[in-house]
């Protein structure tokens, strides 16, 4: 029996200036991923030097949720996005679509903080 979805949280935290970091945890599918959309428009809105976007308690990556990624990417302006992809089925989304040759893939939020 498969299990219903889990529901998504999403928590934003400025741990510095200029340094906005989104942990997503739960489902990023067709039904959560405008969810994540929304807050990071706001938050590119107010452009951040880096957004960092820590997917490493998300339990299941769709397609949509890629979208979402991919969007923010598009839009992010002057904006540095770096994504926590550190568990394997997360990061291999990434790798199958060739999105991990286009967006920045860290393997820790210790990794995204540090760079630059």
């Amino acid at each position: 029996m498969s299990q219903p979805p889990g529901p998504l949280k999403l928590e934003t935290s400025w741990p510095q200036s200029g340094l906005a970091v989104v942990t997503v945890s739960g489902d990023l599918d067709m039904l959560t991923a405008p969810q994540l959309w929304g807050l990071l428009g706001e938050l590119l809105a107010q452009t951040p030097k880096v957004l960092v976007v820590d997917l490493t308690a998300v339990a299941f990556l769709g397609s949509a949720g890629l979208a979402a990624l991919m969007r923010a990417h598009e839009q992010a302006g002057g904006v540095e996005l770096r994504i926590v992809a550190s568990a394997r089925e997360i990061h291999r989304a990434f790798t199958v679509t060739g999105l991990d040759e286009v967006l920045a893939l860290y393997p820790s939020r210790d990794a995204a903080l540090a760079t630059g």
